[in-house]
């Protein structure tokens, strides 16, 4: 009788193929990720937060492949006046890129980093590590081990123009992960951009931490790659009477999960996370959200909105958190879905934990399909049926992309919308 092979580990197995980059301000955060994710192993679906969604594509050890996609639209914010910073296949193009250089605000390579000390050893690895707990949130443990490239970004004062950070897929076979780091001083002001498929596997962690009385804005748009696998991650932290604003626009990809972990350690801050979705088929869009108010007078809102059809799955898992003595606290959270057909299906864990006894927070979920009633009316109107369905699903989108604070780039995203369901019309 043939003895069975032995079982390879996952975690080791996906390890194996990464190499470990050595040396510099960052090595004793890379090591104990690394121990961190062999402690706690890569996610499967008996962990509470992957129930509803298949790791396995994410976690394989082998590089995924996915065609690259000839798309004939014009870059999402090419009209911007923003400093483009552009990655292909998760490696910086420098030739693509704009000088890295502006007013109040200094950019440098993770990479390029090797000195032994450098001020973003106060935030890289920090607060993904800070954001393991209570929920381990291995692939992003996994990401601050092993991400070659990435973007180290620290804003003195008010930046004179966005930074547009662009994602390029150009290899079929391609597995990407990158690493962002973000400081803003106290009272400065940033606006971060990103847009792109990436790479057939993309794993991003973006840490962002905002002192007292700074703002950062965060307007996202996940491309139109049908086959991508996505895994992103945002750790912010907050200090007082800070602002953190960000948004996410998704169309298409075969699986994408967006986690973001916020902590407001100082009073009257404020935190926003909203997020859009349209998915048509082979489509697993998922959102967790993990909100921690740790102190007084503070404010969040998680609004998500998904439109989903033909078998396209949307998930969403959000939690708010508010600690003993965060009182005051004004929490809110909306989730909910609009499913075009029988075949789409929408699975949601809204959340509420609360240990101070002077709060306001609620939390909603609902799914349903298009208003019969409005869609008659639009009709009667001479408004064709799909043209009257397309424009109740950008009403029923309408409270997570007002979100947005900037008009200019709200519309820009409106206007995207707009042209992916022109183009997925029955």
């Amino acid at each position: 009788m043939a003895t069975p092979a032995p079982q390879t580990d996952p975690t080791e197995a996906r390890i194996a193929h990464l190499t470990l980059p050595a040396g510099g301000w960052s090595e004793a955060a890379r090591s104990d990720a690394l121990a961190r994710l062999r402690s706690t192993g890569l996610p499967t679906r008996r962990d509470e937060y992957w129930k509803f969604t298949r790791p396995d594509a994410l976690t394989q050890a082998d590089t995924p492949k996915a065609g690259v996609l000839v798309d004939d639209e014009p870059p999402i914010f090419g009209d911007t006046d923003a400093l483009r910073i552009v990655f292909d296949d998760g490696v910086f193009n420098a030739e693509a890129s704009d000088d890295l250089a502006l007013e109040h605000v200094t950019i440098e390579r993770l990479g390029d980093t090797k000195a032994d000390i450098h001020w973003a050893q106060g935030v890289y690895g920090v607060l993904e590590k800070a954001g393991q707990t209570p929920v381990a949130r291995p692939l992003a443990a996994l990401n601050t081990a092993f991400a070659s490239d990435g973007v180290l970004i620290h804003a003195t004062a008010k930046a004179t123009r966005p930074i547009n950070l662009v994602y390029n897929h150009r290899q079929e076979a391609s597995d990407a992960i990158l690493h962002h780091v973000i400081k803003i001083d106290a009272d400065a002001d940033l606006t971060i951009m990103e847009s792109g498929p990436a790479a057939a596997r993309f794993n991003k962690v973006m840490e962002v931490d905002v002192a007292d009385g700074a703002a950062f804005h965060h307007v996202r748009a996940q491309g139109r790659d049908h086959e991508r696998l996505a895994a992103t991650h945002v750790f912010a932290r907050l200090g007082t009477e800070s602002t953190f604003k960000s948004f996410t626009l998704t169309v298409n990809g075969r699986l994408t999960r967006n986690d973001c972990v916020i902590e407001l350690t100082g009073d009257d801050a404020i935190a926003h996370v909203a997020g859009a979705c349209v998915g048509d088929g082979d489509f697993h869009h998922d959102d967790t959200v993990f909100i921690t108010h740790d102190a007084e007078r503070c404010e969040s809102r998680q609004v998500f909105k998904k439109v989903l059809r033909n078998g396209a799955v949307g998930v969403f898992q959000g939690k708010i958190l508010v600690k003993a003595g965060a009182q005051k606290t004004d929490g809110y959270q909306i989730s909910q879905s609009l499913l075009l057909d029988e075949d789409a299906q929408f699975l949601a864990k809204p959340e509420l934990e609360i240990y101070a006894d002077d709060v306001v927070c609620s939390h909603g979920s609902t799914s349903g399909a298009i208003d019969e009633e409005a869609l008659f009316y639009l009709r009667s109107r001479g408004v064709p049926a799909p043209i009257a369905t397309d424009l109740l699903t950008l009403a029923f989108l309408a409270e997570a992309v007002d979100e947005i604070e900037d008009e200019a780039l709200r519309d820009v995203l409106v206007a995207r919308l707009e042209g992916w369901l022109e183009r997925h019309r029955s």
